[in-house]
C-alpha cells in the first residue's frame, strides 16, 4: 500500500506509548509486505505488520500475474484459492505484441484483481500467525545497530512503539520509510503520464496500444462490464499534483485523442503514472531493508511492477528468516541486495525502453517498425518472454558451471514411491531441497535435516532434469548445487546457502 507522500512525518505523537515487541516489522500490507509476512510466518517467525489504511483496499490496481509469480505461489499452495483466473498468452513489447508463451505450467499472463490477490495473501499470512494492525501511521523509524525502533498512531490516536530485530518497508513508490531514512533513490524524474480509469456504462470499441495522431489509447472491458480506459496525449507535460486526476480530465484528454465522448461513464476508480525510473542504491541498510515498489519506481507496464515485487518478497523471506533465528551462514542477508537489485535494475531497464516505445510521439515508429520484425525470430521472441516473465532470472551462486545453477528449478512431474508430485510440492515446506534423480542423492549432515529436505524420485525421459543426478534447492526454488558424480561441492554449497550443521 503506497504511503501518504503528503504526510508531515515530523509530527510525532506525545505521551506515553504502548509497545510491541516482535521479531520482524513489516511497513505496509498490500500483495508484497502479506507475501513477506507470510514468508516469515511459515517458518516460526514472529511478524507484525503496519498499514496505514484501515481496511482492505477496494482499487484495481495491478492485475496481471506472470508465469514465474505463478509459480511462487503453487509453491506454497495458494493457487486453487485465486480460482480460475483467465490467461493470456499475448503480452506485449513497449505496446509491440509479444507472445509470452515458454516452457511451464502457467505460460502466458493471468489476469487477477489486486483486490483478489491481496485477500489470498492476508488469509494465508494471517492462518500462519502474522499479526496485521491496520489504520497506523508511522513518523518515526530507527536502526539502534541491535535492533530497529518505529514509533507510529493507531486507529484510535494511541502512540505504538514497535519494537524488532529487523524492519521491512514494503510501503509503496511514495515509501514513509524511505523518506524517514533518507535512502538515497537515485534515477530519472518523469517525463511522460498516462491516465487511467475504470468506468461503468461505456460503450466504446476495445483498444489494444492504439497509436492515434494524438496520442494513445486503451480500452478493455471486463466480465463485469467496467471498462478500463487510458490515454496519452503526445508531447503533454507531466502535471505537478497532490492527488489522482479528476475523471473530467481523463474525459477530455480521451476525447482529444481519440474523438469519443465517454463524459456519460461512471468512474469507478481513477487513477494516474508516469515513467519516472528510480531504483535504491541498497536494498538493505543495516536492519531496515527494502522490498517491492519501496525499493524501486517504474512505470508499471506489462505487469512487471508487482511481479517484480512480490518476488522481491520471495526472495528475502527464507533469508530473513535464517538471520532472525540464527541459521543464517555469514553474508546471506546480504545476497539479497546484490540479487534483487540486478534483477530490479534489468527490469527498470526494460521499462525505460518500453515507455519510450509506448508513448513516444511519431519519431518512435521507425524503432517500432525495426523491433516487430525482429520479435518474428524465435530467439528474441523467448528472450523478451523470459525477461518479463521472470522464467530467465538467474541468480550468481558460485559453484561449477551446469545449466541450471542459479536458475529456478524447472517445474517437473515426479514420481516418488507410489507418489506422483511436482517440483513445486517438494517446496511447500519452506525449507531447501536435496533432490535425487532417479536414486538417491549425495550425503548431506543429518545436522541440517531442519533445513533442507532429501526426497529420492523418477521422473520421465525428457524431463529439464534428466541430465542432473542430484540437485540442491533454495527454499525459493533456486538451484544452488547441481552435480551428476559423487556431490563435490554439495557441502559447500549447503554451507554457503544453509550454515553450519
Amino acid at each position: 500500500m503506497a504511503t501518504d507522500p503528503h504526510q508531515d512525518h515530523r509530527l510525532e505523537p506525545t505521551g506515553p506509548a504502548r509497545t510491541v515487541d516482535t521479531q520482524v516489522i513489516v511497513v505496509g500490507a498490500g500483495p508484497v509486505g502479506l507475501l513477506l509476512a507470510g514468508e516469515l510466518a511459515l517458518r516460526g517467525i514472529q511478524v507484525t505488520l503496519v498499514e496505514r489504511r484501515h481496511g482492505p483496499t477496494t482499487e484495481s490496481r495491478a492485475s496481471t500475474l506472470h508465469a514465474r509469480t505463478m509459480e511462487v505461489l503453487d509453491s506454497r499452495g495458494l493457487l486453487a484459492d485465486l480460482g480460475t483466473p483467465p490467461c493470456e498468452p499475448r503480452g506485449h513489447f513497449g505496446g509491440i505484441p509479444l507472445d509470452l508463451t515458454l516452457p511451464g505450467p502457467y505460460p502466458g499472463q493471468w489476469k487477477v484483481p489486486q483486490t483478489k490477490t491481496e485477500s489470498v495473501l492476508e488469509e494465508w499470512a494471517l492462518g500462519l500467525g502474522a499479526d496485521l494492525r491496520c489504520g497506523h501511521t508511522l513518523h518515526t523509524v530507527d536502526d539502534h545497530g541491535s535492533h530497529v525502533e518505529a514509533a507510529a498512531t493507531d486507529r484510535h490516536g494511541t502512540r505504538v512503539l514497535l519494537r524488532a530485530p529487523y524492519l521491512v518497508a514494503c510501503d509503496g513508490q511514495d515509501s514513509t520509510v524511505r523518506a524517514l531514512t533518507g535512502a538515497d533513490f537515485p534515477g530519472t524524474p518523469a517525463a511522460r503520464e498516462l491516465l487511467r480509469a475504470d468506468v461503468e456504462g461505456l460503450d466504446i470499441p476495445n483498444r489494444r496500444f492504439q497509436r492515434l495522431p494524438a496520442g494513445l489509447a486503451i480500452a478493455a472491458r471486463n466480465p463485469a462490464g467496467v471498462t478500463r480506459v487510458m490515454v496519452h496525449e503526445f508531447g503533454a507535460a507531466v502535471r505537478q499534483r497532490t492527488g489522482d486526476p479528476h475523471y473530467d480530465e481523463v474525459a477530455a484528454a480521451w476525447k482529444r485523442v481519440t474523438g469519443e465522448d465517454i463524459t456519460g461513464g461512471t468512474p469507478v476508480w481513477v487513477n494516474r503514472f508516469d515513467d519516472e525510473n528510480r531504483c535504491l542504491t541498497r536494498y538493505r541498510h543495516g536492519r531496515i531493508l527494502f522490498a517491492g515498489d519501496a525499493a524501486h519506481r517504474q512505470m508499471p507496464i506489462g505487469g512487471q511492477a508487482l511481479n517484480l515485487g512480490l518476488q522481491d518478497a520471495y526472495n528475502l523471506g527464507w533469508k530473513l528468516a535464517a538471520a532472525v533465528d540464527g541459521t543464517a551462514p555469514a553474508g546471506l542477508l546480504d545476497t539479497y541486495d546484490t540479487e534483487r537489485a540486478a534483477v530490479g535494475a534489468a527490469v527498470l531497464g526494460n521499462i525505460r525502453a518500453q515507455a519510450l516505445l509506448l508513448l513516444g510521439g511519431p519519431e518512435v515508429e521507425p524503432l517500432r517498425t525495426v523491433l516487430a520484425e525482429l520479435i518474428a525470430h524465435e530467439d528474441v521472441r523467448a528472450h523478451l518472454a523470459g525477461m518479463i516473465s521472470g522464467l530467465a532470472i538467474r541468480y550468481d551462486v558460485g559453484g561449477p558451471g551446469h545449466p541450471l545453477l542459479g536458475a529456478r528449478l524447472p517445474h517437473t512431474v515426479l514420481r516418488t514411491g507410489a507418489l506422483v508430485c511436482t517440483t513445486a510440492d517438494l517446496l511447500r515446506c519452506g525449507r531447501g531441497l536435496l533432490l535425487g534423480v532417479g536414486g538417491p542423492p549425495p550425503h548431506l549432515d543429518a545436522a541440517l535435516a531442519d533445513r533442507v529436505d532429501t526426497v529420492t524420485a523418477q521422473t520421465a525421459a525428457g524431463s529439464p532434469l534428466e541430465d542432473a543426478r542430484a540437485v540442491l534447492v533454495r527454499p525459493d526454488g533456486h538451484v544452488v548445487w547441481a552435480g551428476t558424480g559423487d556431490g563435490d561441492g554439495l557441502d559447500q554449497a549447503a554451507a554457503r546457502w544453509f550454515g553450519s550443521p
